[in-house]
């Protein structure tokens, strides 16, 4: 049974913790307001570009530039967008998840890894699966710069025919409580498929169409990427509120627990003494 000095220990080492769990909480709760405005403002600006850069494919032949190229997908280049800390629930479990459910549906194709935060490198690095390469520690101050060098490897593997497909694999920030694993394909860009009986009309360009798909194409791949560390980064945050949130609670629920369970021993032992006075007493 445990004593009256171990009770309190324990109960001093919960509100330790609790502390803990609720600044992560308040932290995690200001950071994500405003990667949520960051989000926000991201997305219509992604969506008309890939709705623009889908229409120039139907119109475009594949050879007017590289990352219009469609071939047979037998090597996949897969980006996989994970945390580089725990603490928030199952955000990097899904994903790992996720990851392994796609390794498997692609075991017939040659697929290999662009690892963005720690988590899912150390838990691939240790599995069959190249590791093209990592990018650590970009979520602490995410800029726009940080998504252009993992998009220079994507398109200089596209390119160059390394790779025949370019999936994205990470976490969509929906709203605090829910976060959904999505698998995107970024490269080759799906041509956009006319309604029936509606004809593709073709633009009139200004500069050169070649000019033009070499300043618009990379810019779309950096920014899918930014918006996809974006998506990554709130949905962390969400996640992670959630989950100190739930912690912080049930530290509360626990030091109840063991302020009660404090009581009745003390009261036992006081009853105990008393017994044995009592005892003592009558004996004499």
């Amino acid at each position: 049974m445990a004593t009256l000095l171990d009770i309190r220990r324990r109960i001093r080492s919960v509100k330790s913790t609790q502390q803990i769990t609720r600044a992560m909480k308040m932290v995690a709760a200001a950071r994500l307001r405003r990667a949520q405005d960051r989000i926000f403002n991201a997305r219509p600006y992604a969506n008309q570009m890939l709705t623009l850069l889908s229409s120039l494919a139907a119109r475009t032949e594949q050879r007017a530039h590289p990352l219009l190229a469609q071939r047979p997908v037998e090597k996949v280049l897969l980006v996989l967008v994970t945390a580089d800390r725990g603490l928030c629930g199952a955000f990097n479990t899904n994903l790992i998840r996720a990851t392994q459910n796609y390794l498997e549906e692609n075991r017939d194709k040659q697929v290999s890894i662009i690892a963005v935060g720690r988590k899912g490198r150390d838990f691939f690095r240790k599995r069959p699966v190249e590791i093209l390469s990592d990018y650590i520690g970009l979520f602490g101050r995410l800029e726009f710069t940080h998504a252009q060098p993992v998009a220079k490897q994507i398109i200089d593997l596209y390119t160059q025919a390394s790779v025949d497909a370019v999936d994205f694999l990470y976490n969509e920030f929906k709203s605090i409580l829910t976060q959904r694993v999505r698998v995107e394909r970024y490269l080759p860009i799906k041509p956009l498929e006319p309604a029936r009986g509606e004809a593709l009309i073709d633009y009139i360009y200004e500069q050169p169409a070649a000019e033009i798909l070499s300043a618009l194409l990379p810019r779309y791949v950096e920014i899918e990427v930014y918006r996809a560390l974006l998506e990554s980064q709130a949905a962390e945050l969400a996640a992670r509120m959630t989950a100190m949130d739930a912690a912080t609670n049930n530290a509360a629920e626990m030091i109840d627990s063991l302020t009660l369970y404090l009581n009745r021993v003390r009261q036992a032992a006081i009853t105990r003494e008393i017994i044995e006075v009592v005892s003592g007493a009558v004996a004499t």
